[in-house]
Formats: C-alpha cells, structure tokens, sequence
C-alpha cells in the first residue's frame, strides 16, 4: 500500500489518476534522470512559446495552442485558431438544425468522412467512443476498393454530406476515395460538390477543387499541426461538432490535462511521470512493447489511435544530432477484457518482453443487471482488470493504470492531451524529433516508383508470351519488382492472364528464389 500511494497521482477535479505502483519511478532513477528531465521541460517550454520544434521541415508545433488559442505567440495565429473554430461550430448547428440543406432540400442524416492517418484515426475514435447527437459517422480510410464500395453502398447518397481531409490535397489514399466517391454519387444520379466539405491547406489543391466546384464548405488547416495530434483542430473538430459532440468539453479537457501537464515538478505531471515509465520500461531504447488495454469498450479504438500518435512521432532512425540511434515504441492493443481470452495467456506466462497500459473507466451508464447474486456484468469487468493487473505483477510483468471517471468528450480529450504531452517528453528525454515523418515519406516515394513500373510494364506487354526477367530487362527494371507488376497486371485484369504467361511468371519467380 505504501509504494501504491507514493506512486500514485490524482487529479481530483478532473477524475483521473495515474498508477505507476506496478512500473514504479524510484527515487535513484529520477535522481539519474534530472539532466534529462530539465531539457524536456524546457523543450517544451519552447515549443509552446512558437519555436521552430520541427527542424527538419523549418515549422513550429502548435497542437497545444489549439485548446488554449490565447496561448498562441501572436494575434495571427490566434486569430486561425478562433475564426475556423466559431464557423464550424456555426457550421455544424446549420446542418443539424436544417439550415443548410441538400440539392433536394432535405434534411442531412449522415456524414461521410474521407482521410487517411491522423486525418481519420481521430476523427474514428471520436465517433466509436461517444454517442451521436447529429449526423450518422462513416469513413473512407484507406484507398482498398472493396473497403470503399462497402462503405459507399450502405449510405443514403442524397442525404449524405461529405468531409474530405487532406493538408496538401494530394494524399493518394484521400485522393482516390475522393474520387471513387465522386464517381460512386455521379453514377447514381447525386450531385457531389453540393453535399461537399473541404479541410485542407490554404491554397492546396483540394481548396482550389473545392472553389472551382463550389463545395458548400471549407476549412483551413495551419501547417503547424500535425496529422497525428489533429484531433483538436478542425481535422478532428469538424466531424465532431456534425456528429454532435460538445467539443467545447472535448476542448476543456485537452485544455486542463495541458495545465497540469505544464507544472515543470515531476511528482504533479502526469506525462512527465508516463514518459519517464516508459523510459524506464525500455530502458530509454523501445526494448519493451507497451500493450494498451482499455478496459471499456467504447475504447477499442484507442490502441489504434495511439499507434500512430506514438509509433509515428518516436519511431526514427537519427536523433536530433544526427546519429543512428533507431528509437521506437511499439504499440498494440484491443480491450479488455476481450483479451484475457486472446494474448493475456502470452502476456502472463510468455516472453517478457511488454509492459501494459490498462485504461480503467469506473462508471457505467448501464449496470444495474445482477449477472448473478450480488453482482454486475460492471463488477466483473472491474474484477478482470484487477485480477489481470496482479496476476501480471506476481509474475513480474509491469503495468501502469490509468483511471477515468467515465467516457465522455472531456475526459476523451484529456487522454488524447495527456499521451501527446507524454510523446513530446519522451523524444525530448532521447533527443529525437517527435514531429517529422520521413519514413512514411520514403514509403510514398517507393510507392510511386511501383506505379511508374506498372505503367511502364503495361505499356511493355506484347501478345507474345514474355518472362519477368525478359520485361525487366526490356525496361531496366529490377525483376521482383517487374513480377509483382506483371502479376497485379493480370489479376486485376489489365492484361490477358494466359496459362503461357502464368508458367512464365511462375518459371521466373522459382529461378529467383
């Protein structure tokens, strides 16, 4: 009991506490830890203060002045904070108020939101974790046909208002399932650009589609905030408000997690104490996953949520001078207790090699069913996280709780502050930019190589059967590359797919091998 109140935090206004008593921060550790710790502190001074904290690309982070916009360093940036924030709350009262209608003067019941990364996962949180009060939530999130034809087939297109999300406006992934969706309206007899929304960059090329087609909205996104930590801009606050979430609760809760999160004494910081668990957990090198179990399951989404808020931001080869040092924190999760009958079997008797977040959520809105005498499906929820909790600690397992009174737009928006702050910390204690993304760029990169190939390989294809090798050769292409060109080719029904050409693909693939 003495270790768990000397490792514990509250805030009581709030309703959230931290427990480290399973993964404690001794004394000597924290000792150790100081030079580090002082330099995360003041790193993040500066980068609420407006400092360039994004060296690589030359650009300022502002997430958290997004929440508190008297924060911001200048009356501009202020100003792009206010101004997008009162026209979608305006925005979102028209349209569920029937102030704004469609083509056929009906009412809108569904909002169908097309992004990819930060520009859905938050947005998909929101919606999974809280109830509607407006506009039904779908999502287009990744470029996979299928995954897009079912979502589109199950919508009622006339009554449908469409959100596109893209800060350059030329992400593929948003890109083609705006287009797909475009298509998708147009074949079925409904106008697209008047049932349209556009959250992009000022300029960008989906603003200027937006304009030229005369979408009924659009609204700026700054180029300070990024994807991963959008969920309280207008990337995450647009869907919300036509969804019916109060985000000024949403807003609240982000904004008084930040207050506590600013105190520089470590013992009152919950994302200094958080950042310095996983240090300790992984040794300050990613040597141990964290597993994240919400323990509500109006959370699942969190883990995945969390996946790219952390893997992204801390997940980089060079630190901030320049040498190698492949930092990382791998994320999984689900829900418990979903998982006592999934991988807790591994967490509590295989490789040791994890450390657990439980998400804890002490109210129920609907509890009052005895299972069995003197007992509640709410009871036997608490019972497995705390039986899964001591069984991993007896067996040597760590784990760090985090508790909330209930899921709802303010405590939903002091988690999502409470890990960003804890993100900015963590690279801060190994000295790494937490704000750029190169490796997602080099994928993008080689992505785009492919498509060059597979136009080159199509264009290449004659009706005398050929091998990969014979293609590449011809165009000066690596062979696997060529193969998996070829093959996509003819499943996808672009080329003919001819028993000939098929023992020549396979005959080239088994030299390969």
């Amino acid at each position: 009991m003495k270790t768990y109140a000397a490792q514990l935090l509250r805030y009581p206004e709030m309703g959230i506490s931290l427990d480290l008593s399973k993964l404690p921060l001794t004394e000597s550790f924290l000792q150790e830890m100081t030079p580090l710790i002082q330099r995360a502190f003041a790193e993040m001074d500066e980068l609420e203060s407006g400092s360039i904290a994004n060296p690589d690309e030359g650009r300022m982070v502002g997430h958290y002045w997004l929440r508190n916009s008297a924060l911001a360093p200048t009356a501009e940036l202020k100003a792009k904070i206010d101004e997008p924030l009162c026209a979608l709350k305006a925005f979102a009262e028209d349209v569920k108020a029937g102030r704004v209608l469609t083509p056929a003067g009906e009412t809108f019941t569904t909002c169908l939101v097309i992004g990819i990364g930060g520009s859905a996962l938050g947005p998909e949180l929101v919606a999974d974790a809280l109830p509607s009060a407006g506009l039904a939530m779908r999502f287009l999130d990744n470029t996979d046909p299928d995954g897009m034809y079912r979502v589109l087939e199950e919508l009622p297109l006339q009554r449908t208002l469409v959100v596109v999300i893209s800060k350059s406006g030329g992400t593929p992934e948003t890109r083609n399932g705006m287009v797909c969706a475009q298509d998708f309206f147009a074949k079925h007899g409904v106008a697209f650009a008047p049932q349209a929304v556009a959250v992009t960059g000022v300029g960008s090329k989906l603003d200027q589609v937006a304009a030229a087609e005369g979408w009924v909205k659009r609204f700026p996104m700054e180029d300070w905030v990024g994807g991963r930590t959008s969920e309280t801009s207008v990337v995450g606050l647009v869907p919300a408000a036509l969804q019916g979430v109060d985000i000024d609760a949403l807003l609240r809760g982000a904004a008084e997690m930040d207050a506590h999160t600013r105190a520089h004494v470590v013992a009152e910081n919950a994302a200094m104490k958080l950042a310095l668990a996983w240090y300790a957990a992984g040794r300050g090198q990613g040597a141990k996953d964290m597993v994240v179990l919400p323990y509500k399951d109006s959370l699942v989404l969190f883990s995945k949520y969390l996946q790219q808020l952390i893997m992204e931001s801390l997940g980089k080869e060079l630190d901030l001078d320049g040498k190698a040092v492949h930092q990382g924190l791998s994320v999984y999760g689900n829900k418990g207790s979903t998982d006592q009958h999934a991988y807790v079997q591994q967490l509590r008797d295989g490789l040791n090699n994890f450390f657990v977040t439980f998400i804890e959520v002490r109210r129920a809105a609907h509890d009052a069913v005895e299972v069995e005498p003197g007992f509640t499906s709410g009871d036997y929820l608490q019972g497995f996280l705390r039986g899964t909790r001591k069984a991993l600690a007896e067996s040597g397992r760590q784990s760090i709780t985090i508790s909330i009174p209930e899921v709802n737009a303010y405590t939903l928006g002091a988690l999502i502050a409470l890990f960003e702050r804890t993100v900015g910390f963590y690279a801060s204690l190994i000295h790494i930019n937490a704000y750029h993304q190169p490796g997602v760029q080099a994928g993008k990169l080689a992505a785009n190589a492919f498509l060059k190939l597979l136009a080159a390989a199509h264009a290449a294809l004659t009706a005398e059967p050929a091998t990969a090798a014979q293609v590449a050769a011809k165009l000066g292409a690596e062979e696997e590359d060529t193969y998996h060109a070829l093959v996509h080719l003819a499943e996808s029904g672009k080329a003919v797919w001819t028993p000939a050409a098929a023992d020549a693909l396979l005959d080239t693939f088994a030299a390969a091998q």
